[in-house]
């Protein structure tokens, strides 16, 4: 993996995490970050304090040291990741902060940056926060691969915001130029919608899969959850808005849950949804913002419930699997069982034979395979 960044006039080491991923051909910056930092430098050189938004793993942080710089993202593992490597460039964090996707955003700001994220609803979202705190006049630019900008990319902008015009494009990114209006615009998140085939009302943020309504993989997961009266330590991994764990609960009223993402709007409606449709349940969950499983203790939890996902930021990828199964295998009790849902054409049937000795289907259908493993040393 090339971890050599030159961005403006320095170099940096810049490294993409988690660390220990297997896929090293991919990188911790992109053309998006360069063409941002170059148009910073030339056009916007006066600025003093940056808000930065969706800096995936600190390119941008590290790039603006030297200015005051409050960096916003959704991502537990971002968050880590800008840390490390302002820590491993030597680079002071004096001036630097960090806040989660919903916290108050900061209003004395010369400049905002946004890596443009791929899910549209999310950036509608920041946008309209945005809208509520920038006065009149504050540069906003935005970045992102050309093929992902598209005519409603700039409408948003232009609702949210106001006057919004985009660059040419370079190396296959292009710029969004745009400009608080000094007008708040109201967005509608979160949703509210009904769970099917139950009494639950399940609330997701915007940054949250499926946000508008149960999504396939999770109703055919439905079918092959555990059931028991028994008191258990269950792990519903990679949550989103928590209904896997939900249903479990549902199911299992004697169940200790914890529900661990990296999103922090996945981790905030996993505990919404408990706390309104299973209250009285409430006090035996946990909610963790974290990177998959790591820290957990080992050799604790008696199930572990994931649906992986195969891709990051832009990159399709499987380590975020792979470290999740691995780290399942490390938490899970002997005798302990980690359940999953993947696409057929994914090969997790493989992947777990190998890490665990043993894996049996559950379930299938045209799209989706149920498989569990066992840890029996």
């Amino acid at each position: 993996m090339t971890t050599q960044a030159m961005l403006g006039d320095n170099t940096y080491t810049l490294e993409r995490f988690p660390l220990d991923q297997k896929n090293r051909s991919l990188q911790a910056w992109d053309s998006g970050d360069e063409y941002l930092i170059n148009y910073v430098n030339e056009h916007h050189s006066e600025c003093r304090s940056l808000l930065i938004i969706n800096d995936s793993f600190g390119a941008l942080a590290c790039a603006f040291n030297t200015l005051t710089v409050c960096s916003v993202n959704d991502s537990y593992i971002s968050h880590q990741a800008a840390a490390y490597n302002l820590q491993a460039n030597n680079l002071s964090t004096a001036q630097f902060s960090q806040l989660d996707s919903l916290s108050a955003l900061p209003a004395e700001v010369d400049l905002v940056l946004i890596k443009v994220p791929r899910n549209v609803g999310f950036l509608q979202f920041q946008l309209s926060e945005l809208s509520a705190v920038l006065p009149e006049g504050t540069p906003v630019i935005a970045a992102g691969k050309t093929k992902d900008i598209h005519n409603s990319t700039i409408k948003a902008f232009s609702h949210y915001l106001g006057e919004t015009k985009t660059s040419l494009a370079v190396k296959k990114s292009r710029l969004i130029l745009s400009q608080a209006s000094g007008h708040y615009i109201a967005t509608e998140f979160p949703v509210r919608w009904p769970l099917e085939g139950t009494e639950f009302t399940i609330t997701n943020h915007a940054n949250v899969f499926s946000r508008d309504s149960l999504d396939i993989g999770a109703r055919f997961f439905f079918n092959y959850l555990p059931q028991t009266s028994k008191v258990r330590d269950i792990v519903d991994l990679g949550c989103g808005n928590g209904v896997v764990g939900l249903m479990v609960l549902s199911r299992c009223p004697n169940a200790r849950l914890t529900f661990v993402d990296e999103s922090y709007m996945a981790v905030e409606s996993a505990r919404l949804n408990i706390a309104d449709n299973l209250s009285e349940q409430y006090d035996n969950c946990q909610f963790i913002e974290n990177d998959c499983l790591t820290g957990f203790t080992p050799n604790s939890v008696d199930v572990v419930l994931c649906n992986p996902p195969f891709h990051q930021a832009q990159a399709v990828t499987d380590h975020i699997a792979w470290q999740m199964f691995k780290q399942a295998k490390e938490t899970l009790k002997v005798g302990g069982e980690l359940r999953i849902i993947g696409n057929r054409h994914l090969d997790y049937h493989d992947k777990l034979k190998r890490m665990f000795g043993n894996c049996k289907l559950v379930g299938s259908n045209k799209k989706f395979v149920v498989l569990s493993a066992t840890k029996n040393s």
